[in-house]
């Protein structure tokens, strides 16, 4: 029967059952009983320390392990195919083949250690830093803008340049917004339908970084930021219908983003005519179609793509699917969608499984943010969706998406490594 179950039947039991009285870990009820009999500055007192609790590590569970297997493949297949979409074009253009995976490479192994790092400190200290956290990413926002360091990509002002290395702030806005909304969530567990307590910050929230990412012509960051507060307030069950209504706004105010601008509205609505832009609008999504047609079943094998020898705009970066599906075949491309399939769903088993409410919200909006970059990237890669130059999780050539990714998959591994444990 249990197999029959649907995500959001699980979710249900699973708020049920952080919400029932006795959810409290085993040895935290103890205390919690006697907490309830002093006096009130106490309890408070015990409250604001509670975050700090030691804890006691169960075994981890073999989502865990899944992940952190899934990570590591995703990651390494990643940079062998930033080193075989790149090496060429740099060459031809009188650079080192290795420049550009050099830095990615460099990125990897910062990414490791930010992630080895963030696996092992408890992710209940993230609700601690949540205030700074937000205010340092949203100023970050503001840097793209600053002479000298701020830079264009095909019209984004989104972009660091500090000497030989860029930046995209809004990789680490998407990380600060997961935690403000599943901390934000956390508290007000018990007001999920007060207009102003809950639902109006959580609106503002989603429309505050969406905002900041369009006001630098980011609209792909806009729409993932949109998705993973929708999806944290999805998780942690606030109704359907203020929640549908969110929705519903934060896709007009897209719209209206888009049409706003004759040459924007040209470039999103392209992908519905590739055939007739190919050598204009979509033209990058035209070469792309024919990078992935030359693949067949098995591919071309590593380095044989064509489309990257200067045909593909940016194969190593955006397009880097295409490369993939050229070089691997239907059965690469198979195995990378599957893997980012894994990767989600493991993630909402462990929201699912998480013992506290902070870390199922957590959970759930990191899997949420996997899933939609990944949709996106696909979906205007494959000409489903319009191009946003949006990064393709642990692939796609660029350090600060790489970095970030790596610390999130982090996080989502201290979720997942503590299913099992209780406060000391």
């Amino acid at each position: 029967m249990s197999s029959t179950l649907t995500v959001a039947d699980r979710r249900r039991a699973a708020l049920e059952r952080l919400h029932a009285p006795d959810a409290a870990p085993r040895g935290a009820v103890d205390r919690r009983r006697a907490a309830l009999r002093r006096p009130v500055p106490q309890v408070k007192r015990a409250v604001e320390r509670a975050p700090r609790e030691r804890e006691t590590l169960g075994p981890p569970p073999g989502t865990y392990y899944a992940i952190a297997g899934v990570v590591t493949v995703l990651v390494m297949l990643g940079l062998v195919m930033v080193l075989s979409a790149s090496a060429v074009t740099e060459a031809n253009l009188g650079h080192s083949p290795y420049r550009v995976f050099g830095k990615q490479a460099m990125w990897a192994a910062f990414g490791l250690v930010g992630l080895v790092m963030v696996a092992r400190v408890p992710y209940r200290s993230w609700r601690r830093m949540v205030i700074p956290l937000g205010l340092l990413s949203a100023a970050a926002m503001a840097a793209p803008f600053a002479p000298g360091i701020g830079a264009s990509v095909n019209g984004a002002h989104s972009w660091v340049r500090v000497g030989p290395l860029s930046v995209q702030p809004s990789e680490f806005l998407k990380l600060a917004v997961v935690v403000l909304a599943a901390e934000l969530l956390t508290r007000r567990r018990d007001q999920l339908t007060d207009r102003r307590g809950t639902l109006l910050p959580i609106g503002l929230l989603a429309m505050f970084g969406a905002g900041l990412c369009l006001a630098q012509g980011d609209l792909g960051s806009a729409v993932v930021l949109g998705a993973i507060v929708f999806s944290v307030a999805w998780f942690a069950g606030v109704p359907v219908t203020p929640l549908a209504v969110m929705v519903v706004s934060a896709a007009g105010a897209a719209l209206l983003f888009v049409v706003s601008s004759p040459r924007r509205l040209d470039r999103f609505t392209a992908f519905m005519n590739v055939s007739g832009e190919k050598d204009h609008l979509a033209y990058q999504t035209y070469q792309g179609f024919l990078s992935m047609a030359s693949g067949g079943i098995t591919g071309s094998g590593i380095g044989g793509s064509k489309g990257k020898l200067g045909y593909l705009p940016y194969a190593h970066s955006d397009f880097i699917f295409a490369v993939i599906a050229d070089e691997l075949g239907m059965v690469g491309t198979i195995a990378v969608i599957g893997g980012f399939i894994m990767l989600v769903g493991l993630g909402v088993q462990t929201a699912l499984a998480t013992s506290d409410r902070f870390g199922m919200l957590l959970a759930g909006g990191l899997a949420a943010w996997f899933g939609v970059q990944a949709i996106v990237n696909l979906g205007g890669v494959t000409g489903l969706m319009p191009v946003t130059g949006l990064t393709l999780p642990f692939f796609s050539a660029g350090g600060s998406s790489l970095f970030v990714s790596m610390i999130a998959a982090g996080l989502l591994l201290s979720v997942a490594r503590r299913v099992n444990s209780t406060p000391a």
